[in-house]
């Protein structure tokens, strides 16, 4: 039978019963099949990757490495959350690698949005294969991958998992939750006590802000889109939109207008809010966000952010518009 195809009669995990049995039988599994060997996983914070992180620190404890390279494009506090869950709460062998200026410094006057996904891409191989060259023993790699993975590219999706290491470093591949839903990963983390947060994290993009931080990257822009989409991500926890709306984020593209501050005229950046549901990401509808609510966002990004003038709401479903700006 193909390990890679689900089984008819499996099924649905939908609660922690299920859950608890899936993780008791996985438990198992990797451990016949790691031993005593290393297992190396490229952990980024999102769901799939952290799930899979969760599972194996339960399953083979210090066996297990975990490298994080905060490129330098996550949201505000998401390279922190993986230290404090990870590292401090859960006890694993984690490899914090703060590459930020690196990929700032090479991503620097690039415009062209397929370029910077390359160079982000490219660059994120590179620093994870200096730090598996500093590392002996290690023998497996741990992927994120999730069944919709193998379904869409029948194999493994260049932009979701580790792909394009050198020859020379050849892994034997551990995953997981390969034959799962996004939303049965979700009762996976739940059951294996990730936070919340972690685990009902909205969608983001393998080359994160990087792709939201519109045409060429500058430092200070950058830091007023963090900024910014905190602020947007603070305001629908607090109303009650963060479970509602399938993907909110704010876009920061490389114009300014003209704005008034402390009686003296400036300019700054628009900060576009892109609020959308969908099902299945091929089509997208917009989410009726309350007036009200829009206006004290406005309020609170154009007092609290510096650099940013404007508040704008794109109002363009899928299709017309993709999700991503870029």
């Amino acid at each position: 039978m193909d390990s890679n195809v689900r089984p008819q009669d499996m099924k649905r995990i939908d609660n922690i019963e299920l859950a608890n049995q899936f993780i008791d039988e996985q438990i198992k599994i990797v451990r016949k099949q790691v031993g005593d060997k290393k297992v190396l996983l490229a952990l980024s914070g999102g769901v799939d990757s952290s799930v899979v992180a969760a599972l194996l620190v339960k399953a083979v404890g210090k066996q297990l490495v975990c490298v994080h390279v905060n490129h330098g494009l996550m949201r505000k506090g998401e390279s922190q959350q993986v230290i404090d869950v990870f590292q401090n709460q859960l006890g694993a062998n984690l490899i914090y690698v703060d590459a930020t200026d690196r990929f700032l410094d090479k991503l620097a006057g690039v415009d062209n949005p397929e370029q910077k996904r390359k160079i982000i891409g490219g660059e994120f191989i590179r620093v994870f294969e200096e730090e598996a060259r500093k590392l002996e023993g290690i023998a497996f790699l741990a992927q994120g991958t999730i069944y919709p993975d193998i379904i869409e590219s029948d194999g493994v999706k260049a932009h979701h998992n580790v792909g394009g290491l050198p020859e020379d470093m050849q892994f034997e591949l551990c995953e997981p939750v390969k034959l799962l839903y996004k939303d049965e990963v979700r009762v996976v983390g739940k059951a294996l006590g990730l936070p919340d947060d972690m685990v009902y994290r909205q969608p983001f993009p393998g080359p994160g802000l990087g792709v939201r931080c519109l045409g060429a990257i500058t430092r200070d822009r950058l830091d007023a889109l963090r900024e910014a989409d905190e602020i947007l991500r603070e305001e629908f926890d607090k109303n009650g939109l963060a479970g509602k709306v399938w993907q909110y984020f704010i876009a920061v593209p490389d114009i300014k207008s003209v704005g008034v501050k402390d009686g003296k005229r400036y300019e700054g950046w628009p900060a576009i809010i892109r609020a959308v549901n969908t099902i299945d990401a091929m089509s997208a509808t917009i989410e009726e966000i309350p007036y009200t609510l829009l206006h004290k966002i406005t309020d609170r990004i154009t007092h609290e952010v510096d650099g940013i003038n404007r508040v704008l709401y794109d109002l363009t479903p899928k299709p017309i518009g993709t999700i991503e700006w870029e």
